[in-house]
């Protein structure tokens, strides 16, 4: 659970998953990184930093660059916990769905028995 909690932390984010969405594209450094935003590269580098430690990205060594690098297991591990989730409200929603249906048959037999009588 600890790995789900840094996970969701460091998504808890918006320049954190603006980040993730330019690296689901490429391998980029610090630089190219900070460049759409409107911040310092040291303060890029703290949500680099908490992505790294939550285990999204992660750095490889290519001459004098050090580009950053999507790493996607933690976001399976994220979606699968959901996904559990997701299962158990659709089946609660179909129980729901089916109550509803019969309580407007119900409905629908109450109002033709009651026009019968009316007449």
């Amino acid at each position: 659970m600890q790995t789900l909690d840094a996970t969701f932390s460091a998504l808890a984010d918006p320049t954190r998953r603006a980040i993730l969405m330019r690296l689901a594209k490429s391998d980029l450094t610090v630089m190219e990184l900070a460049k759409p935003f409107r911040m310092s590269q040291p303060a890029i580098s703290k949500h680099l930093k908490v992505l790294e430690e939550a285990g999204l990205i992660s750095t490889t060594i290519r001459a004098q660059e050090r580009p950053r690098r999507l790493e996607t297991a933690p976001l399976k591990t994220a979606i699968d916990w959901i996904e559990k989730y997701r299962q158990m409200w659709e089946k609660r929603y179909q129980v729901l769905d089916g109550l509803l249906e019969e309580l407007q048959t119900i409905q629908t037999k109450g109002e033709r028995q009651n026009e019968i009588r009316k007449k």
